[in-house]
C-alpha cells in the first residue's frame, strides 16, 4: 500500500465523509445504500491515488466517484423505480455521467443530511448516534464508547433509526420556513454535543478528538450561512469557537492536562476568540434569552478575563441563573454550583453541590465528584476529598483526566 496514498485517503475521510456521504444519499435516497457508495469510492481512491497520484481535490474525487456508484446502482434498481424511497429526489446538477461540480450543492446535501438525522420523529440519543455515524463518519464501535454503551447495543439504534427514516418517509431535505422553528433546535443540540464529544472525549488516551470538534464548527458555520439572523445559531457558533479557542492551552508538553486556571491564555486563539465575541453580541441583542446565547456569554466571560483570578464569577454565577430559568437541567446546576464556589467561596460551593447528589442524571458523571473533591480540599477536609477523588476516578473514561486526577489525589498525601 502507498503511504502517501493512504494518508491523503486517511485526511479525506476526516474532512470530506459527510460531503460525500450526503451527495450519494441525494441520489439513492437510502442512507445504507448511500454508505455502501461512499465507501467504495474510498476504497477505489485507495487504488487510483497510488497509481495516478492524489488529485488536485480530493473531496470532488470522492464525491463524483460516490455519485457515479449511486447512479449505477439506480440503473440497476430500474425495474423497481416505482418502488424508490422518498428520500430520492431529482437533481438537475448531475449530468448523465454523474459529473456535478460537487462544489456548487454539496454544502446544501449536507444540511439535508443533518435534519434528516435530526428529524424530531428520531429520539434524541439516536439523533446524536446518527449524525456521528453518518455525517462525522465515525465507526459504530466508536459511537458506542461516545454513548458509553456496547457496540452491539449502539448498532442495533442506529439500525433502527435509519428504518425509521424509511418507515416515517421522512424527506431528505432543508425544512421549510414554516417547519424549520420546531427543527432548528433539535438541531443545534446534536452539533453542541457532536462539539462536546470532540472537545473531551469521553475514552480513549487523547483529550481531545479534533476532527469531531472541527466537524461540529463546520456544520454550526453552515447553519449560520442558512440561518444568518437566528440568535440560537449565532449563539451555538459563538460558544464553539470561543471554547475551541482554548484548544492549545488545554495539556501541557507532556500531554498533561490543563484546567482553566493553569491555561496559559497567551495560547488562546484570538482570532477565535474575536469572531465568537461578535457573534455573541450579536445574538444577545435579541430578547427574550434562548439557551445558547446565555451559554455563548459565560463562555465570552471566560475569554476576556486577562487572568484566572480575575474571571467576573459574580457575572457568571448571574448568568447561569438566567440559563436555569429558562433551560433547568442538571449540568447547568452543577456548573452553576461550581460557579457560585468561585464566587462565594469553597463551602457554599460544596453545599449546592451535596444538593445535587441525588440527582440521577449525574450518578454516573465524574465531574460531580471530582468538584466535590477539589472543594473539599480546599476547606481542609482531605479524608472526604480523597473519597471524592476515587469515586471520579471510578467514573473518568479519558486517560488524560484520570492521570489528572490521580496526580490532584497524590497532591493530598503532599
Amino acid at each position: 500500500m502507498d503511504p502517501a496514498a493512504a494518508a491523503a485517503v486517511a485526511e479525506a475521510h476526516r474532512a470530506e465523509w459527510g460531503r460525500v456521504l450526503a451527495a450519494a444519499a441525494r441520489l439513492t435516497g437510502d442512507l445504507d445504500a448511500a454508505e455502501d457508495c461512499a465507501q467504495d469510492a474510498y476504497a477505489g481512491a485507495l487504488a487510483a491515488w497510488a497509481e495516478h497520484g492524489i488529485p488536485e481535490r480530493p473531496g470532488a474525487w470522492l464525491t463524483t466517484v460516490a455519485r457515479r456508484r449511486a447512479m449505477d446502482l439506480i440503473r440497476r434498481r430500474d425495474t423497481q423505480r416505482a418502488r424508490l424511497p422518498v428520500l430520492a429526489g431529482p437533481d438537475p446538477a448531475i449530468t448523465a455521467a454523474g459529473e456535478a461540480d460537487a462544489g456548487d450543492v454539496i454544502p446544501d446535501d449536507r444540511l439535508r443530511l443533518i435534519f434528516t438525522c435530526c428529524h424530531p420523529a428520531l429520539a434524541v440519543d439516536a439523533r446524536v448516534a446518527l449524525t456521528l455515524r453518518l455525517l462525522c463518519g465515525l465507526t459504530t464501535a466508536e459511537v458506542a464508547r461516545a454513548f458509553l454503551t456496547s457496540e452491539a447495543t449502539m448498532a442495533a439504534r442506529i439500525t433502527r433509526a435509519k428504518k425509521k427514516i424509511t418507515a416515517a418517509r421522512i424527506p431528505y431535505r432543508v425544512p421549510g420556513p414554516d417547519q424549520l422553528p420546531g427543527r432548528l433546535a433539535g438541531v443545534l443540540d446534536v452539533v453542541h454535543l457532536v462539539f462536546t464529544t470532540g472537545h473531551t472525549a469521553p475514552a480513549g488516551t487523547a483529550l481531545q478528538r479534533r476532527d469531531l470538534a472541527e466537524r461540529a464548527l463546520d456544520l454550526a458555520r453552515m447553519l449560520r450561512l442558512l440561518l444568518p439572523d437566528d440568535p440560537g445559531v449565532a449563539g451555538l457558533l459563538a460558544l464553539i469557537l470561543l471554547t475551541d479557542a482554548r484548544r492549545h492551552a488545554r495539556t501541557d508538553p507532556a500531554g498533561r492536562l490543563l484546567v482553566l486556571a493553569d491555561q496559559d491564555r497567551g495560547a488562546w486563539d484570538r482570532g477565535e476568540i474575536s469572531e465568537g465575541l461578535a457573534l455573541a453580541r450579536q445574538a444577545l441583542q435579541h430578547r427574550p434569552y434562548t439557551r445558547y446565547p446565555l451559554m455563548a456569554a459565560i463562555a465570552a466571560t471566560h475569554a476576556t478575563a486577562p487572568r484566572f483570578e480575575a474571571t467576573d464569577w459574580a457575572q457568571i454565577l448571574a448568568l447561569y441563573d438566567q440559563l436555569a430559568a429558562i433551560w433547568p437541567s442538571p449540568i447547568v446546576a452543577l456548573n452553576r454550583a461550581i460557579a457560585l464556589g468561585q464566587a462565594r467561596g469553597p463551602a457554599a460551593g460544596l453545599a449546592a453541590l451535596d444538593a445535587l447528589a441525588a440527582e440521577p442524571q449525574l450518578t454516573g458523571y465524574h465531574y460531580l465528584p471530582a468538584a466535590r473533591a477539589e472543594y473539599l480540599r480546599r476547606l481542609g477536609r482531605l479524608d472526604e476529598a480523597r473519597l471524592a477523588y476515587d469515586e471520579a476516578l471510578l467514573l473518568a473514561g479519558n486517560t488524560t483526566e484520570r492521570d489528572y486526577l490521580t496526580a490532584r489525589r497524590a497532591g493530598l498525601d503532599a
